[in-house]
């Protein structure tokens, strides 16, 4: 039994580790989770806490994985864990059952699991603070405590500084599929012995006497029975996933609505992509900089483009308000949020290769950038 609680402490401990890190070094892809899981329970109020709750949820689960791993005030610690797990199981338990997001999150971009996985996840994760709960009383602590109140305060202190430089700049590791030195249209690849989406057909049907409806499959739907049943509307549902590529919804539209893509993915020129997936919310203040580049870079030849999700409109009262240089291109905004945590933010890209990502604070200027103008 000694062997199975710290065992079990311990996978415990790194669990919330890893998933407090993974969330803390990307506190804007946490905060656009938290937003789609609030606008999916009809809760679009609660959108404007979306981040603060990334943060903080980062850094307690960073902080208790800590505290089990280093057998820290485990009386206290190990009740927090079992409230945390029994909270998040029903969580990801209507999450699975509504499914109203593709995943989670809980391991952010880093390992990406179904809904499902996520819920059988939480059961043994519970089972394990449950089991740390019962035997709190019994893990020795072999450190000075004085000590362990300074390391775990330093510790807390220097992930939350991970967490602010990660929003002011761009996360500490990409795990996206446009981290730097992905080829975008490798990314987009889809094998031609790849599994396709299996879905299954519900039929629903009215009882023509009471007005009931009820849902039949292929096997026994009452086609012959017309005088009973009435046809009223049907629906598939995805039965086992197959194969997607890690790069999808990835399109380049012009103001002909033309996707333009093949031509900056496949030109192995320089391509600069300014990432502005809102053009409402963009951040100006570095615009006249983002401008100056962009000047640079066309009479040098190369390409500039920015792509939003905004619509015609918008783009032309920006395009007059700001003196932009450069076209803007259309493309999906849940793509552009994953291409770059940062709005605007630019990319520097040859023959579909992403050579290099900065942040607005950080975009730098045409001579820094050192490129081989041939």
């Amino acid at each position: 039994m000694k062997i199975i609680k710290e065992i079990t402490r311990i996978l415990l401990g790194l669990t919330f580790i890893f998933s407090g890190f993974v969330k803390g070094i990307d506190p804007l892809g946490s905060t656009y989770k938290f937003t789609d899981y609030f606008n999916a329970m009809g809760n679009e109020w609660a959108t404007r806490f979306a981040f603060i709750l990334a943060v903080i949820l980062a850094l307690a689960e960073f902080g208790i994985g800590i505290a089990l791993l280093f057998n820290y005030r485990l009386k206290i610690v190990s009740w927090l864990a079992l409230l945390f797990m029994a909270f998040f199981l029903p969580v990801t338990l209507w999450v699975a059952v509504k499914n109203p997001v593709s995943d989670c999150g809980c391991f952010g971009d880093a390992l990406v699991i179904s809904n499902w996985q996520t819920f059988f996840k939480n059961i043994v994760l519970t089972i394990f603070a449950i089991i740390v709960v019962m035997q709190r009383s019994r893990f020795v602590n072999r450190f000075n405590i004085k000590y362990q109140n300074v390391g775990i305060i330093l510790i807390l202190l220097i992930f939350g500084f991970l967490q602010q430089h990660s929003y002011r700049h761009l996360p500490l590791i990409d795990f996206r599929p446009f981290k730097i030195g992905a080829n975008i249209p490798d990314g987009m690849v889809m094998p031609a012995d790849a599994p396709t989406d299996q879905y299954r057909t519900e039929f629903i049907y009215q009882d023509k006497q009471t007005g009931e409806t009820k849902e039949f499959n292929e096997t026994n739907y009452p086609w012959q029975d017309t005088l009973k049943w009435e046809y009223v509307d049907s629906k598939s549902i995805l039965v086992k996933a197959g194969y997607h590529p890690p790069i999808h919804d990835f399109t380049m539209e012009n103001s002909f609505g033309e996707d333009v893509s093949e031509f900056y993915l496949f030109d192995e020129n320089y391509t600069f992509i300014l990432v502005a997936y809102n053009l409402d919310k963009t951040i100006t203040s570095n615009q006249n900089s983002i401008n100056s580049l962009a000047q640079e870079v066309l009479d040098h030849g190369m390409n500039f483009i920015c792509l939003t999700s905004s619509g015609e409109e918008e783009i032309e009262q920006f395009k007059h308000s700001n003196n932009t240089p450069y076209e803007f291109l259309v493309c999906d905004e849940i793509t552009l949020k994953t291409i770059i945590r940062s709005n605007p933010g630019l990319l520097l890209t040859s023959a579909g290769t992403i050579l290099g990502k900065w942040h607005w604070r950080d975009i730098p200027s045409f001579e820094k950038l050192e490129l081989d103008t041939k």
